[in-house]
């Protein structure tokens, strides 16, 4: 027995020196101090042995037990040392390298901020892709078939698609009025829900119009809407985003998904309504249409225009970035300067 426990020992020591990973050091640890290891096997019979037997076989064992864990906390610390990147041992007491914390960019973060707003008043919050349909985007809100923003000059239209119609003409939502059509199709009325989202234009840049730009609009409808109801809307919902009263008017503007349909603007916060090049040097800056949703885009929805109206919202979600920060061109949003996002952190 003697022998056999020496045999076991000197096995098990080889193994552990010819190890070269952890992986295969644990493997070898469940093989020398497992339930069916050599070792264990012999323990299982020292009840057949006499007593003077039973004593040396026990304190053998027990020894061969403590070398293999000590030599194999050994051998570990060993391998691990191997692996190290450091030339030397590691010194704790080195000040460490402090990591770079990313951050929200600034339109992401004003639109979780409408988000949570437009939550506390009820709302859901919609989403749908970023491609649309001439159906959705154009049929079902009411534009005239002859309208300019059906153009390419405007729109940007899919390769492959550009000689069919409705639903199977393609293209990147130019605005984010065809998902009200959507959800109301899907969900039916009284509605009350906020889709935020990406739109696409085909226009020139400036310091206040991108081709690819952030909307976020928003819908209520029902059997009794009022023109007051969406006006307190707005401002409740300007005034949490800014923390503070904002001023706010509302100029007639026609829009074919809307009657009557309204632009709203609110007064510039980069020169105080002292006039800018961001505002025009009038001291306001449009940053949301609206108006009363027409007829003709209840009845695309299923819904009885006898029965139900609606109000509209359409903020410029990157305009009111711009009115949060003070920054007087909205090119800077979506460039790739972090010298410049890094300041919102």
């Amino acid at each position: 027995m003697k022998e056999k426990l020496e045999a076991i020992k000197k096995n098990g020591l080889d193994k552990i020196k010819k190890t070269k990973t952890t992986q295969e050091l644990e493997e070898v640890r469940k093989e020398l101090t497992g339930k069916k290891s050599d070792l264990a096997e012999v323990l299982k019979t020292i009840g057949t042995l006499s007593p003077v037997e039973k004593k040396e076989v026990g304190m053998k064992a027990t020894e061969i037990k403590n070398s293999f864990a000590e030599t194999l906390d050994k051998k570990e610390e060993e391998i691990i040392a191997s692996m190290s990147v450091l030339d030397g041992p590691l010194d704790i007491t080195i000040p460490g390298t402090k990591n770079n914390e990313g951050g929200l960019h600034p339109v992401t973060q004003m639109c979780y901020d409408l988000n949570d707003a437009f939550k506390s008043l009820g709302f859901e919050v919609y989403s749908e892709d970023d491609i649309s349909s001439e159906k959705y985007a154009f049929d079902n809100l009411n534009f005239a078939k002859d309208h300019p923003a059906r153009q390419s000059m405007d729109t940007y239209w899919l390769e492959g698609t550009e000689d069919k119609e409705g639903a199977e003409r393609l293209c990147l939502r130019p605005h984010l009025t065809g998902g009200s059509v959507r959800y109301l199709l899907k969900h039916g009325a009284p509605a009350r829900f906020v889709y935020p989202g990406r739109v696409y234009r085909n226009e020139t840049t400036d310091a206040r119009h991108e081709r690819a730009f952030y909307q976020y609009e928003a819908l209520i409808v029902d059997k009794n809407i009022s023109f007051s109801s969406g006006m307190v809307m707005i401002q409740t919902i300007l005034e949490k985003v800014f923390g503070r009263k904002i001023n706010v008017r509302m100029r007639e503007g026609f829009f074919p998904f809307t009657e009557p349909g309204y632009e709203i603007d609110m007064e510039c916060l980069v020169c105080g309504g002292k006039g800018c090049k961001v505002c025009n040097h009038n001291g306001w800056i449009e940053v949301m249409p609206g108006g009363v949703i027409h007829p003709n885009v209840l009845r695309s929805a299923g819904l009885d225009p006898e029965e139900w109206t609606g109000f509209y919202i359409n903020i410029g979600l990157d305009r009111l970035v711009m009115m949060r920060y003070g920054v007087d061109d909205v090119r800077l949003f979506h460039s790739s300067d972090l010298r410049f996002i890094e300041q919102f952190k």
